[in-house]
């Protein structure tokens, strides 16, 4: 089914899962419970089934070793299919916080929030993000900055590593902590795979108004989403927050060019093995 009765039953059945749990996620969080971890990650596998968005990953975030993924950013859709692959938290601008709705949803999550305009705040978000490695926690860094149309990736900010910066890491349980690359492609649309015209459409981009732009996606069917995630890396071997920018971007860049060669190749949503 498409159209606007898909998309009113979608959100209807997206507003009747969330809002009983934002208050269970709430008293997790205040509380300091390994489930807010968990819950979000339970929660965002039953919202990518209700969207329809079928998720063909390779790869693993390990569990038990804390990991910033570095990855590219399509669409707003990426944090729950992200958030469905492993329990993670996101690193986002601070303007997300002020949303509506969307910034509770975010804080619920943890998310570290980074105030892009002021270089000072650089050093406090590093501290952070580097805190929160420390206790554990996987933290998804979209390291263009900002999102792209899904047929290209855009240079990475070697700022946004500055958590990572070898002079940062005086315990030596640092080692602990690991680096890994994400690649994320969005491949099909009711099965059928997506060309570089269609891709726009699922993205969500430049000045894009994001209700109107959910809205449209929800109306238009189940998608494809392929995931590729690289070996981790530890910070030892990461080297500087300049080089490590490179070396990732480069990885991201022809993973997410492979995926979508193999893809239109192969004339179907999604690799077969």
């Amino acid at each position: 089914m498409t159209g606007p009765l898909r998309a009113i039953g979608i959100l209807s059945a997206f507003l009747g899962l969330t809002l009983p749990l934002m208050p269970i996620q709430y008293a997790l969080v205040r509380l300091g419970s390994p489930w807010a971890r968990r819950l979000p990650n339970w929660y965002h596998r039953q919202v990518c089934r209700l969207i329809g968005v079928r998720i063909h990953c390779e790869g693993e975030i390990p569990r038990g070793r804390p990991v910033l993924v570095v990855a590219n950013h399509v669409s707003w859709l990426d944090i729950p299919v992200l958030s469905a692959v492993a329990p993670v938290s996101f690193i986002a601008k601070k303007e997300v916080g002020r949303w509506p709705f969307i910034g509770s949803l975010a804080r619920l999550q943890r998310t570290v929030f980074v105030d892009r305009e002021r270089r000072l705040s650089v050093g406090d978000t590093a501290s952070e993000m580097l805190t929160r490695l420390r206790t554990g926690d996987n933290l998804i860094l979209f390291a263009e900055g900002t999102s792209n149309d899904g047929n290209r990736v855009l240079p990475f900010r070697s700022s946004l590593f500055a958590a990572v910066e070898p002079g940062r890491h005086e315990d030596p349980d640092d080692n602990e902590i690991a680096v890994q690359t994400l690649a994320i492609a969005y491949t099909g649309r009711h099965g059928i795979a997506l060309d570089r015209f269609d891709r726009p459409g699922i993205a969500w981009y430049g000045d894009m108004e994001i209700a109107g732009h959910a809205w449209e996606l929800l109306k238009a069917g189940p998608l494809d989403v392929e995931i590729i995630i690289g070996a981790p890396v530890s910070l030892a071997q990461a080297g500087h927050r300049k080089l490590l920018a490179r070396r990732t971007e480069t990885e991201v860049r022809n993973t997410v060019a492979r995926l979508l060669r193999e893809c239109r190749r192969a004339g179907q949503c999604h690799r077969t093995a």
